[in-house]
């Protein structure tokens, strides 16, 4: 039963994880939201910047432009808006 219970967490932790890839041009920084973040506008979502780490910004609008999609985003902690190109999977 141990082992059975040891493999079950392995095969857990194991998989992927997911994220959504994109990148700021303003800043010259690729972004990433992580599975779990619901992206909805006037809600707030935890972002990986490569340049700054992990931030918590505000979706203010959300837009598809062919293959991609447009977020632009408020920093919750400076209030500067920024625009996020993310990829259209």
């Amino acid at each position: 039963m141990r082992g059975a219970a040891a493999a079950i967490i392995l095969a857990v932790a194991s998989l992927p994880t997911f994220a959504w890839e994109g990148y700021d041009h303003q800043h010259g920084a690729a972004v990433e939201i992580e599975k779990g973040n619901l992206v909805r506008e006037g809600r707030e979502i935890e972002v990986y910047d490569s340049e700054a780490g992990y931030r918590t910004f505000e979706a203010q609008s959300i837009e598809r432009y062919g293959s991609s999609v447009e977020i632009e985003v408020t920093d919750t902690e400076s209030g500067e808006t920024r625009t996020f190109e993310m990829e259209n999977d």
